[in-house]
């Protein structure tokens, strides 16, 4: 009894090891089956290719597909910009692959603030804001180099307003005084209106007093320039010249007679008339 108890144990010991190496090795056997070994596909480049195209290729590979978005101006709508796994990727069908898209509709910001900013810094602060750079313009002002103004669609555009990414930021940028010298510029018996329209094609300034403190001016727009400093021509009858930048000085009146503007614009020729020979 004891010594077929004995055989009876080895016996069954004997067929659990059986049983589990017959296991063992076709687990092993079937694993390359099973996990599709060396069975792998490779990531097709979709990057640049609209969406749809994107995911037909893939589709067609038996991958899974993913889609996030995001926007990017200088690259077309619906374009895929990256895709994971990258490009040339190795792996096993079915995997998921992830696409990130060009939004259709751009989203829209805050407009940053470029004012007084070096144009470097304010074409930084664009790219970072996903803006793009729209006309340059220089005017001439102190602050040389420095953002003076900034505008869209031909609008001044105030920090804060909403604003679509991919937008054009035209700038108005300082170019400084320069040396550049030429005429002053003669606004004697002009307007106030009509002399800022000339004095601005210089980026010349101007500080407005009145002629005379007998007269009330009731309409600064409208009143008369009598008289300017520097004036449009020295004691010689030789134009004066100034730099873009410089100071005007105007005196006007309301209403001032042909003397009081006549007076103080004698034009060279007018001198060169005064001084010629009368007939006798």
């Amino acid at each position: 009894m004891k010594g077929n108890f004995r055989k009876s144990f080895w016996f069954h010991l004997l067929m659990v090891f059986l049983v589990f190496t017959v296991l063992y090795i076709s687990f092993f056997a079937t694993l390359h089956w099973i996990t599709k070994h060396g069975e792998e596909v490779k990531i097709p480049d979709v990057r640049g290719k609209n969406i749809n195209e994107a995911i037909a290729t893939l589709k067609s590979l038996h991958f899974e597909i993913s889609v996030d978005s995001t926007y990017e101006p200088a690259i077309k709508a619906l374009s895929v910009l990256k895709q994971v796994p990258d490009t040339g990727s190795m792996v096993k069908e079915g995997r998921t692959v992830f696409l990130t898209v060009n939004m259709l509709t751009p989203p829209h910001i805050p407009m940053p603030n470029l004012v007084n900013l070096s144009l470097r810094s304010a074409e930084m602060l664009l790219r970072n804001n996903k803006l793009l750079m729209g006309d340059t313009t220089y005017k001439p002002d102190i602050a040389a180099g420095a953002i003076l103004a900034q505008s869209y669609n031909g609008q001044p555009i105030n920090p804060g307003e909403m604003i679509p990414q991919g937008s054009k930021i035209s700038l108005v940028i300082g170019d400084g005084f320069g040396n550049t010298q030429f005429d002053v510029q003669d606004v004697i018996g002009k307007t106030i209106d009509e002399a800022r329209t000339i004095l601005g094609q210089y980026s010349l300034q101007y500080i407005i007093v009145p002629a005379s403190s007998m007269e009330t001016i009731t309409d600064t727009e409208s009143a008369i320039v009598v008289n300017q400093s520097p004036a449009p021509y020295n004691d010689a009858m030789v134009p004066n010249r100034i730099k873009a930048g410089d100071i005007i000085d105007l005196q006007i009146m309301q209403h001032p007679t042909d003397n009081e503007i006549h007076g103080n614009n004698r034009a060279p020729r007018d001198v060169m008339d005064d001084d010629k020979p009368k007939k006798k």
